[in-house]
């Protein structure tokens, strides 16, 4: 709260006078209170804002939160630095000084950005090479309906599926995103995903014929789509015999591609 104090008077220096060329005095709180008003004060209007923004970004330039919340240092130690960094600082030296800092932070940030970018284009590259590899785990049939429910109310839904692996792996659990929609229509009755282990696994070049039950009281067991509607299914990823993933087409997320293009613009190279 003191070093807040003690900025708020910088802010509102601009309302005090002073003469000659003043610098800031760290020698006490009372002493930079009544340079700081001198030193903005020596400045034209326009400039006061930006000299207690520079003295802000020197202030705080060297600030260990964490210390502070750890209790390992307080605010009497924090205004102490605080004063001793500014101490004997002209405006000019102030303003040559933050600009510096602004610039090394703005570096960083941009290095950073180049070390994000660059990272989100290999996680895009990996995914599209998955889509390549998924598309080898073949689903030849696809077909959704609801089931009358032997003993108990309501319906079961049921997926069926043919699938042939020529991935070269052997798939011990595939994931998929499914699609019930109609020819005419823009927008499906539902798209979800599910996930199926394979007992045994499925060897390179063997095919299976699955019959799915998912939960009734999940969206699969709530939709009713109409009888012209069509079931489709996309191999989402792959896991292997370890439990591991082979192929996955979703590990480059829509939130990933929307940073990496934000990214891109604004560190173009």
């Amino acid at each position: 709260m003191q070093m807040l104090r003690l900025m708020c008077v910088v802010l509102m220096a601009g309302m005090l006078t002073g003469c000659g060329d003043p610098k800031l005095d760290g020698s006490s709180q009372q002493a930079f209170k009544d340079s700081a008003a001198k030193v903005a004060a020596s400045l034209p209007e326009d400039k006061r804002k930006q000299f207690a923004s520079d003295v802000m970004v020197l202030a705080f330039q060297g600030l260990d939160i964490a210390q502070v919340f750890k209790g390992t240092k307080n605010a009497e130690d924090v205004s102490a630095d605080m004063l001793v960094a500014l101490n004997g600082k002209t405006a000019q030296q102030i303003s040559d000084e933050a600009n510096r800092v602004r610039a090394a932070r703005a570096e960083r940030e941009r290095q950073q950005a180049l070390t994000d970018i660059q990272e989100l284009v290999e996680k895009q590259k990996k995914s599209e090479a998955a889509k390549t590899e998924l598309a080898r785990f073949e689903v030849s049939k696809s077909r959704f309906y609801q089931k009358a429910k032997e003993y108990g109310l309501g319906n079961q839904p049921i997926i069926e599926m043919t699938v042939t692996n020529v991935t070269g792996n052997a798939v011990a659990r595939a994931y998929f995103k499914g699609t019930i929609a109609s020819p005419e229509r823009s927008v499906p009755w539902l798209v979800d995903t599910f996930n199926y282990s394979i007992s045994g696994g499925l060897e390179p070049g063997e095919t299976q014929s699955w019959n799915l039950a998912p939960n009734q009281f999940s969206d699969w067991g709530k939709v009713e789509p109409p009888k012209d509607a069509v079931f489709t299914v996309t191999v989402e990823r792959l896991d292997g015999a370890d439990g591991k993933p082979l192929f996955d087409a979703g590990a480059f997320t829509e939130r990933d591609a929307t940073r990496l293009a934000a990214l891109q613009s604004k560190y173009a190279q």
